[in-house]
């Protein structure tokens, strides 16, 4: 499963996949990349750390939702 990060660098938010250098998206907000995020990976499966503007951790989700290695409700 790969793993992406949303972060804002500067004055635009980015999506990067882990060990790439170039994001694959960027939006002027977060409402916009997280839709954004929702649209790139339909068609993919993978983790989306979810950071705040300060750069911590605010959540993950993971899409596909039926490929959640976790079996907990939530």
């Amino acid at each position: 499963m790969d793993n992406y990060h949303i972060t804002k660098d500067g004055d635009k938010w980015k999506l990067t996949k882990e060990g790439n250098r170039r994001a694959s998206k960027t939006a002027d907000t977060k409402q916009e990349i997280m839709r954004d995020t929702r649209e790139y990976m339909a068609d993919k499966t993978g983790s989306v750390k979810i950071h705040k503007e300060d750069g911590r951790f605010q959540e993950e989700r993971t899409y596909h939702r039926k490929d959640d290695p976790r079996k907990t409700p939530g």
